[in-house]
């Protein structure tokens, strides 16, 4: 049994991270900017970096064991197993890094003023880690592509387990 989400997810998961990332770009950068044509054409080129950098921040972490819950393939139940609010925080850390990185590049190629781009990387920083937060604790709430919560105190006996003292 896997303990990893499915492909298909993270790049779900990675679409619905853009639409709300991308909003928020563009408003922070209307905000620095008072140019809302130049945020939308920072916003729209960072919708193609963005999703390939987050399903990539994505598969990676899905290799890294820390703040996931252990999983036991003799146990079988419905509900999804949920990450700790930490690993949820350090992933977010993680990759507002990679994201603000972008974000201030892109920023950069279409402004020309690195200035500009610091300020928009900086105001970032601070919405997108809470932002990122909250949606990781949305999709935590989404059984769907989630490798099951294996540690129930309910046996499957249908898949072989016997249960103690039988």
């Amino acid at each position: 049994m896997s303990t990893h989400e499915s492909h298909i997810r993270s790049l779900i998961k990675g679409i619905s991270w853009r639409i709300t990332g991308t909003l928020d770009t563009v408003l922070v950068a209307t905000f620095v900017t008072h140019d809302f044509s130049t945020a939308l054409k920072i916003g729209a080129v960072e919708v193609f970096t963005k999703i390939a950098l987050y399903y990539g921040h994505e598969r990676v972490w899905q290799k890294i064991g820390w703040g996931k819950p252990i999983v036991n393939a003799q146990w079988n139940t419905e509900k999804p197993a949920k990450d700790s609010h930490v690993r949820s925080f350090v992933k977010g850390i993680s990759w507002r890094i990679t994201g603000t990185l972008d974000t201030m590049l892109i920023s950069y190629f279409v402004t020309g003023n690195s200035l500009t781009a610091l300020k928009i990387g900086a105001v970032e920083i601070f919405t997108k880690l809470a932002l990122y937060y909250f949606h990781e604790r949305v999709w935590q709430k989404v059984k769907w592509g989630q490798p099951k919560n294996l540690d129930s105190a309910t046996p499957n006996l249908s898949a072989g387990a016997s249960a103690v003292g039988s």
